[in-house]
């Protein structure tokens, strides 16, 4: 098996190459990927002990960072090396200060995964929620150094659980212990033999927890909503703001918009929409245009930067995370930890918090304007209940962090 999934590794690999001809994202993996020896011959400490975080992408990464800043806290002795699979998490965060070393992961090749390992020395591997990568944890294993899995949540539908992939199953057992989201993967994974799993949770509560206790006082923002019920719709897409802008506008309510893309010929799509909707006569303003004099008029605030977000949600009343009319709602966590009700549509199946708020009343899916204003009304009539719901789910769901360095550094 391991011959045909490293013939495989290698037919990916000239694939790449070929699609970085044609690809942008393509070709900063390549490039990246072929850097990162160069790069770790010129940093690597030889003295130092590294502990070894790999995270796929951005989302990962903010899985763990709240693990990478505790144990900088309580191990000051130990170097971080972070690296990434995707170039939407290498550029985005390859300056992070929480590590010491920040590159790409090669990839997983028998040679590379040898000579990684080699070059490194690190005394644990973290892998985040969904890699499985078998060269390089066949060769950690061999090296004797204690390797992890964070934050995983597996699911029926793995191949792992499946006839076929019996063989595959094999690669979980390379894992000194496997730290998991809920019980229902405790039972996948002892279904086929694994029994070395903590039920952890998932550190994306900690991380929540820490950026609303960090969050940024925004006047701008706070001028605009000036005491008022306000809507905050983040990561919106062109149908959701179909939804909200004829919701906001017709009910005359304050919302500030944070849309997933914020390209030119986007921002004027809103602006277009928002002025020819039926409705408060208030105008939109852009974030950068605004000041705390002219945003007070306004009836929509456009977020036309990025890294409010997370901060804005604070300001409002309701939240409604877009993405859910297309492939998949994004984080909920974030507007939630702020007690407040958070509102998105029908494609959120697959996403266990959501199925989880909804659970405990604290979210509220839609499949439609009508049960969209339904719900809207409702919750900015009365919003408290189903805040505290909201709010409660993330604080009862926070300390993953706690458990799993504790467990691996004890």
């Amino acid at each position: 098996m391991w011959t045909l999934y490293s013939l495989g590794i290698h037919v990916y690999a000239f694939l790449v190459f070929l699609a970085s001809f044609f690809n942008e994202k393509a070709k900063k993996r390549y490039i990246g990927q072929r850097q990162t020896f160069k790069y770790l011959k010129g940093n690597v400490d030889r003295n130092a002990k590294y502990v070894w975080f790999h995270a796929a992408s951005l989302g990962e990464f903010e899985q763990a960072r709240p693990l990478m800043e505790e144990l900088r806290r309580r191990k000051p002795e130990y170097k971080i090396l972070l690296t990434f699979f995707s170039p939407s998490g290498y550029e985005v965060r390859k300056n992070y200060e929480g590590a010491d070393l920040v590159c790409y992961m090669p990839l997983d090749t028998i040679r590379n995964a040898e000579r990684f390992v080699r070059r490194v020395r690190p005394v644990d591997a973290i892998f985040v929620k969904y890699e499985f990568w078998p060269n390089f944890l066949i060769a950690l294993r061999r090296r004797g150094i204690p390797t992890y899995i964070v934050s995983a949540h597996f699911r029926d539908s793995q191949a792992f659980f499946k006839w076929y992939g019996v063989a595959y199953a094999k690669v979980l057992r390379f894992f000194n212990r496997l730290f998991v989201q809920d019980m229902h993967s405790v039972e996948l994974l002892n279904g086929v033999g694994i029994e070395n799993v903590t039920i952890s949770g998932d550190t994306r509560f900690d991380r929540v927890v820490q950026i609303a206790s960090q969050r940024k006082q925004l006047p701008v923002a706070e001028a605009f909503v000036g005491g008022e019920k306000a809507i905050v719709a983040g990561s919106s897409w062109p149908k959701d703001e179909d939804l909200l802008i004829k919701y906001a506008k017709g009910k005359g309510l304050k919302m500030i918009l944070a849309p997933h893309e914020i390209h030119e010929s986007h921002l004027a799509e809103i602006e277009r929409k928002w002025n020819e909707a039926e409705g408060d006569a208030r105008p939109i303003v852009r974030y950068t245009d605004a000041t705390v004099d002219n945003v007070k008029e306004a009836g929509c605030l456009v977020i036309n930067n990025f890294g409010m977000l997370s901060s804005l949600y604070s300001y409002g009343t309701v939240a409604y995370i877009g993405g859910g009319f297309g492939v998949g709602i994004h984080n909920l966590l974030e507007a939630a930890v702020y007690s407040m009700p958070v509102v998105f549509g029908p494609n959120h199946k697959s996403f266990r918090e959501a199925l989880q708020l909804k659970e405990c009343g604290g979210g509220i899916a839609i499949e439609n304007y009508e049960e969209f204003e339904k719900e809207m009304d409702r919750l900015m009539a009365n919003p408290e209940e189903a805040g505290a719901a909201a709010g409660n789910y993330v604080n009862s769901n926070k300390g993953a962090s706690d458990k799993i360095l504790g467990e691996i550094f004890l």
